[in-house]
């Protein structure tokens, strides 16, 4: 890759961003328990407001930019998913269960084999 294409975009405005985000993200904690024994959904309201005022903030840097266009293709990507039919689903979980008894059990024999054989050669029985 060219180093023209690896410069980092963002510059020191995002980071003023960044620094702003933070400071309303720690400040929305600092009022929630600061101001306690005001009402619950003022609070949460607020909280709210601070956060989707952090987040629009968020979203114009070039982090911001390129979340929101990763979100974009991954949800494109999930609809082009051929999801299982609940047939499937409920075959697919009893095989599991199934195997995961099985193990278990596999697991825990071996697990007293080697309790009872460990108890012979010390010759400690509990």
């Amino acid at each position: 890759m060219n180093a023209s294409t690896e410069a980092p975009q963002g510059g020191s405005l995002d980071s003023l961003k960044w620094v702003l985000v933070f400071v309303l993200l720690a400040g929305a904690v600092f009022g929630n328990y600061y101001f306690g024994d005001q009402s619950v959904l003022v609070r949460a309201v607020a909280v709210v407001v601070a956060v989707a005022v952090a987040g629009l903030i968020a979203a114009q840097t070039e982090k911001g930019k390129t979340f929101i266009t990763f979100a974009k293709e991954a949800r494109t990507e999930t609809r082009k998913v051929v999801w299982p039919t609940r047939q499937e689903a409920v075959q697919t979980t009893g095989i599991v269960l199934v195997a995961t008894l099985i193990m278990s059990l596999l697991l825990w024999g071996l697990d007293s084999i080697l309790f009872e054989v460990v108890g012979f050669i010390t010759g400690l029985q509990v």
